[in-house]
């Protein structure tokens, strides 16, 4: 296991690839794409997130994966874009959060463009980074939040076996400034995985 003593000297990976998807970091190249994926799909991801509205050109894509890249080097954040195994096409984004490494608990965040949903890239992007994590960075625990309305978000978790372990009831604001409450879904090492 690698010393968290110091992060950036922490080996990760440059790509992990799927059958459908490549899971990487994101490049200063992938600015345009972004804020493309982001332009098409503000109505699909606004009730669900807080940041639709943060992005007005592509220089604030570009600000955002500069910040992305130095909080990887750091070790920070593991954000990352997701993309078309076959043409390199943007679909969405994700990654593993580190919320606490010297217990080695990660959260996974994602988001999927609007005209690549329905194909499976989603399910497989979360395996990967699981896989990854448990594997690789020696997680403890490997968790994801959702808006309890967000019935798609929630069935991924769902679908790869992760335990559903909690309902928190009025737990946050919905962009529309509605309370809301959160799904919590987790895997810990000895869960199994990945039912068929």
């Amino acid at each position: 296991m690698a010393d968290v003593t110091y992060l950036s000297q922490i080996p990760l990976f440059e790509e992990l690839r799927g059958e459908h998807i490549i899971v990487r970091p994101y490049r200063e190249v992938d600015a345009v794409d972004h804020y493309a994926a982001i332009d098409e799909s503000r109505e699909h991801c606004r009730p669900w997130l807080p940041w639709p509205d943060y992005y007005h050109s592509i220089e604030d894509s570009r600000d955002y994966i500069a910040r992305c890249r130095a909080r990887w080097i750091v070790r920070e954040d593991l954000s990352v874009g997701i993309f078309d195994v076959e043409n390199g096409r943007f679909l969405g984004g994700s990654g593993l959060h580190p919320r606490n490494w010297d217990a080695r608990i990660f959260e996974i965040g994602y988001w999927l463009r609007s005209s690549a949903e329905g194909h499976g890239y989603m399910s497989e992007t979360v395996k990967l980074l699981t896989d990854y994590a448990f594997a690789d960075l020696h997680a403890n625990r490997v968790y994801i939040r959702c808006d309890a309305r967000n019935t798609r978000s929630a069935a991924v978790a769902q679908r790869l076996g992760f335990v559903r372990e909690a309902l928190l009831r009025n737990d946050a604001l919905a962009n529309d400034g509605t309370v809301r409450d959160t799904l919590v879904f987790s895997l810990t090492p000895d869960d199994p995985r990945w039912p068929s």
